[in-house]
């Protein structure tokens, strides 16, 4: 067979979630999209705020001269500048524009980072539930994911986190708010992470990162505000994207934010540029640099996403589901009514609902609704939910 054999063995991993996907597309030539409550994809549906499309007109209709040519693989200057600035006025940090470098999105955030970070055999640990891709992108510089399981509240499991990190380790990723959760992790939480890394990073003489992975960090319900990891730990990595905050998932970027006091700072700014070159992905789209250097401030309406969450959870809960209501991002992640979760989301299939098994988030018995569809499509599902939960 020609096609890599690693590659085949990624297919034949997520055949299951192409199979449900493939249900779904079935079910919607049967029976209607209307008729069919996809809760699926982690897709966002709001449009961008009415400033980006302004930005984009004002460009394109005053076109100078090399705007589309390549800049630094870092990107421009006065936009790592401005970020840079936005960040130390949120965070109270000392950032430069050499702090930044913008990307295609988080996952090309993430895979920079990993290239620049990781020998081959190198250990990511990350906290499960967790976002499934991260396997494939620690694959793609020869590191290896390593699970902690959280808590049954999907707070952090510190026992379990400490055990599960080995001399092999070099990066523990976080994501917060969390896919497939929606938890936040708090201050105190991010503070014992730091003196744990510290501990670990002295017992085993060499750095432990600690990487973000935040492109839902704008998504906080509840005026909630995210702790600052750059203040709370030195060898911290920020990767943003601003797919969801913004909406602008498909016109990919996003940046990484290296801490002032990491080690070797100059060396892994170095490190990170090249590889954003070498990966292919080169440097992050002029065009939307421009225009997200002038939108930090915006973001899509909160509300609107605040809105689908409650009137979803007081369906679902009326459903028989119980389950904390998360404080951001735009899914809930419920234990499902029986251990096997792909037998359950086949089950919610004839119910015409979509939703993802959690065994691919690395939490069996679960499964992932993603609320970022209409609020119509909310309302028009209840009786679907109602009838599901009936089932059991």
């Amino acid at each position: 067979m020609a096609v890599s054999k690693k590659i085949i063995g990624f297919m034949e991993r997520g055949s299951w979630i192409r199979k449900m996907f493939e249900e779904g597309i079935e079910l919607k030539k049967k029976f209607g999209s209307d008729n069919v409550f996809d809760f699926s994809l982690g897709n966002p549906n709001l449009e961008p705020p009415s400033h980006f499309k302004t930005l984009i007109n004002n460009l394109l209709n005053n076109e100078k001269p090399g705007m589309h040519q390549y800049m630094p693989n870092s990107g421009f200057d006065f936009v790592r500048d401005k970020i840079a600035g936005f960040i130390n006025k949120r965070e109270g940090t000392n950032l430069d524009a050499t702090s930044i470098i913008m990307t295609c999105g988080a996952g090309a955030g993430l895979n920079v980072a990993f290239k620049a970070l990781l020998d081959e055999g190198d250990e990511i640990l990350t906290i499960a539930p967790y976002f499934v891709e991260y396997n494939f992108y620690a694959n793609n510089s020869g590191g290896i994911l390593t699970l902690a399981q959280s808590n049954d509240d999907f707070s952090i499991n510190f026992e379990e986190l400490e055990k599960s990190i080995t001399t092999k380790t070099k990066i523990l990723l976080i994501n917060s708010p969390n896919n497939p959760t929606g938890r936040i992790y708090y201050q105190d939480e991010i503070d014992k992470l730091a003196l744990l890394l510290e501990k670990k990073s002295k017992e085993f003489g060499h750095t432990i990162y600690l990487l973000s992975d935040e492109p839902y960090r704008k998504l906080v319900f509840e005026n909630i505000t995210l702790p600052s990891i750059l203040n709370a730990y030195k060898n911290s990595i920020i990767i943003y994207s601003f797919s969801k905050g913004l909406s602008l998932a498909g016109e990919r970027i996003g940046y990484i934010a290296i801490n002032k006091n990491i080690d070797d700072y100059k060396v892994t700014v170095d490190a990170m540029v090249l590889c954003n070159r070498i990966l292919g992905f080169v440097n992050a789209p002029a065009l939307m640099q421009r225009v997200v250097s002038e939108l930090f401030e915006e973001s899509v309406d909160l509300n609107f996403y605040k809105n689908n969450r409650d009137t979803l959870y007081s369906i679902m809960t009326e459903a028989g589901f119980k389950f904390k209501k998360p404080e951001g991002a735009f899914y809930f992640f419920v234990k499902a009514p029986i251990d096997d979760d792909v037998e359950f989301c086949k089950i919610a299939n004839k119910h015409k609902i979509l939703v993802v098994p959690g065994s691919g988030f690395g939490r069996k018995g679960y499964f992932r609704v993603a609320y970022c569809v209409s609020h119509d499509t909310i309302n028009r599902s209840k009786e679907a939910w109602i009838a599901l939960g009936r089932e059991f």
